[in-house]
């Protein structure tokens, strides 16, 4: 299980104290994707960012498995489990597909390993396995490249800010293909940070972030059908 515990960000702006995050929880277990939206500068990317250790809380913890990881850094919580995908995927000139995907896997792979891992995310291994991982690629294409580094990994979490960003449409719906098969293995947690109403309703649990607070949070057919929760009083 993957936990946030009363998590508060706070940042000093031309001498005044600015709280971006304050007192968040939630948990998601392994198996299960959490999608959490909102208003845009609500605090979303910034709790992917504590999540995976980018940056650090003003206060509260990070607990995976029932370890307090808050003090670990990007690389100690990527060891223990957690995987990220940013919302502008990076690129890496004179790195090509292939060694980018090794770099990820922590070994020499084969073409048919490699193939392996694209036809997961809707690419041809041998279009793309020699190209430089750079700006010769499309945004779609190195989002989907970035999602295959991350199946590679086979965290026990991952986390997807915005993963529909930058992206064409066609990308989208080989995306949203990708997310499916992910559920259906079961064998990781997904937390993706989305206001597409495709992989909103994915979710098996969905929250609200706006200004920085938790708006709402429950299990998906309730906050997509308001009446529910009406009907039994939330």
């Amino acid at each position: 299980m993957l936990e946030i515990k009363n998590m508060t960000y706070e940042i000093q702006d031309n001498g005044q104290t600015r709280t971006i995050l304050s007192d968040v929880s939630l948990q998601i277990e392994k198996g299960k994707i959490l999608v959490i939206t909102g208003p845009n500068g609500g605090g979303k990317s910034t709790l992917a960012k504590l999540l995976m250790g980018i940056i650090q809380p003003t206060a509260g913890q990070v607990l995976l498995n029932g370890e307090d990881i808050t003090a670990c850094n990007v690389t100690e919580r990527a060891r223990r489990g957690l995987g990220y995908t940013f919302q502008q995927s990076p690129r890496f000139k004179g790195i090509t597909v292939r060694k980018l995907l090794e770099l990820s896997a922590g070994k020499s792979l084969t073409e048919d390993e490699c193939c392996q891992y694209l036809s997961e995310v809707g690419m041809c291994a041998k279009d793309y396995l020699n190209r430089e991982a750079d700006a010769s690629l499309s945004g779609g294409e190195m989002k989907r490249i970035e999602i295959a580094t991350q199946l590679i990994k086979d965290s026990e979490f991952t986390i997807f800010d915005e993963p529909e960003a930058g992206i064409d449409l066609w990308s989208f719906s080989l995306l949203v293909n990708t997310f499916n098969h992910l559920k259906e293995k079961g064998d990781r947690g997904l937390i993706i940070i989305s206001h597409q109403e495709k992989l909103i309703q994915m979710a098996d649990e969905i929250m609200v972030l706006s200004e920085g607070k938790i708006t709402k949070k429950g299990k998906a057919d309730m906050i997509l059908d308001p009446t529910k929760c009406k009907k039994m009083s939330c």
